[in-house]
């Protein structure tokens, strides 16, 4: 049995054939052009969906997408999707049923990522864990007993808006202090700059003073581990603020199993420690047992594999 699982981001689309059994048969990425408006990009879906299919002379059961934004209960509607310009209330299942034929069904990309860890990645052996994904932003999914927990309407797990010092930077969401205002990579990134500019004699600022805007999480790593203390306490500072949230999480669902994922996440160890230090100190004793976080390897490819899942569970 095959599906087509699709990634919908405001640069590519990214679309896979996946066997429930086998994982990843084939896949193809192309450019979303999202500014040319949303008929363009549902045409440039099916063209992606047909492509695939005629490639690998293949009969899917149906296409199940991820996409940014709050998707209805009933899987079929997004709202106001970031990064894609003109989008507001849209029902993309119908859009997609009508131009290829095969049914489809939505949600929320960081849902379908934790959805593809717990399926083919390292939540497949826990029943329940919190994902949080570490990218340009700060996204999360919850898996309670295997399925994804979507709440009363569909949009549970907005990890990334916690807010965790009222008082600190703003977010993507308008909001001081969350924990995407930290982690997140663009301002992770910012924040890094603006440390690194008051050492001027530190290799960092030698290698990026001319263009911060290069500086991204996996330079710090890389510079911790060859010993740069200023990195590493970039690195720490953020593995504090994550702990911070982990603790209100963990205590509000008493779910022990942390699994991240995302650019950021490639700081490992510089990140983790601190991390778990921080929540294992702040967490009530109780919610100390089995606490673990751990790090999902399979990338971008969680989303895609999370889509062709939902597909295989909802359209069967």
């Amino acid at each position: 049995m095959v599906s087509i699982g699709i990634d919908l981001g405001g640069t590519n689309i990214k679309a896979a054939l996946v066997d429930k059994k086998k994982g990843f048969v084939h896949s193809i990425s192309i450019p979303t052009h999202a500014d040319l408006g949303k008929e363009h990009v549902f045409d440039r879906i099916a063209l992606a969906v047909k492509e695939l299919i005629e490639e690998q002379n293949a009969t899917p059961i149906g296409i199940g997408m991820g996409l940014p934004g709050m998707v209805s209960l009933d899987r079929q509607t997004v709202k106001n999707p970031p990064n894609l310009p003109g989008w507001k209330v849209e029902n993309v299942s119908k859009e997609i049923e009508k131009r290829t034929g095969l049914k489809c069904v939505i949600e929320n990309d960081a849902n379908l990522a934790a959805l593809g860890s717990a399926r083919y990645g390292v939540g497949e052996k826990m029943e329940s864990f919190i994902m949080i994904t570490l990218g340009t932003g700060v996204g999360g999914g919850i898996i309670y007993k295997n399925k994804i927990y979507r709440g009363t309407s569909g949009m549970a797990g907005e990890l990334g808006h916690v807010i965790i010092n009222y008082h600190g930077p703003l977010s993507n969401s308008n909001t001081r202090g969350g924990i995407e205002a930290y982690l997140g990579q663009r301002f992770l990134s910012r924040f890094a700059a603006d440390t690194i500019r008051q050492h001027s004699d530190n290799p960092l600022y030698e290698k990026f003073h001319k263009n911060f805007e290069s500086l991204e999480p996996v330079d710090l790593h890389n510079a911790a581990e060859k010993g740069n203390s200023l990195a590493a306490d970039i690195l720490r500072q953020a593995g504090e603020k994550l702990g911070y949230a982990i603790v209100n999480y963990v205590h509000i669902l008493d779910i022990r199993k942390i699994v991240v994922s995302g650019g950021v996440a490639k700081a490992g160890k510089w990140i983790f420690e601190p991390a778990y230090e921080t929540a294992s100190k702040y967490l009530m004793p109780p919610f100390r047992e089995d606490f673990e976080i751990v790090y999902e390897s399979l990338g971008n490819e969680a989303a895609l594999l999370g889509a062709a899942s939902l597909a295989f569970e909802e359209l069967r």
